[in-house]
């Protein structure tokens, strides 16, 4: 392996770095009230331990690969300034390469700039090319 660190196997299951630190939190508040409880001398500490780690641990991971899970179901703004970006690009593109003047670089810039959302662009370009 040059230059690269070796990883070992035991630490590449797979969890993303918000699986594991949910994980470690949630390990380390089910310890904390155990040892706790055991601490004040209460003599039913252990019961924390299968509610905690049977329950509550079971339960912060599902939450929190469903909420990734809808997180990538649902892309973000940042996927539609990068389209909007592609669009400007190309009008800089045709532009500078003279197929459109300074004219109609300006009212397709305006245009593009009003679209509501990708899809608008989509349309404005679609229209704008079947009238080239």
């Amino acid at each position: 392996m040059s230059g690269s660190r070796r990883e070992s196997p035991l630490l590449d299951d797979g969890d993303t770095p918000l699986q594991s630190i949910v994980a470690g939190v949630t390990t380390g508040l089910v310890l904390t009230v155990a040892f706790g409880l055991l601490a004040l001398g209460v003599p039913w500490f252990w019961v924390v331990f299968p509610v905690g780690f049977g329950g509550l641990l079971p339960v912060t991971m599902g939450v929190t690969k469903w909420y990734e899970h809808r997180q990538t179901d649902h892309p973000t703004s940042e996927s539609t300034t990068t389209a909007e970006e592609d669009a400007l690009e190309t009008l800089r593109n045709r532009y500078a390469r003279g197929k459109i003047d300074e004219a109609e670089f300006e009212r397709r810039l305006d245009a593009l700039l009003e679209t509501e959302s990708v899809d608008d662009a989509g349309a404005y370009a679609a229209r704008e090319t079947l009238e080239e």
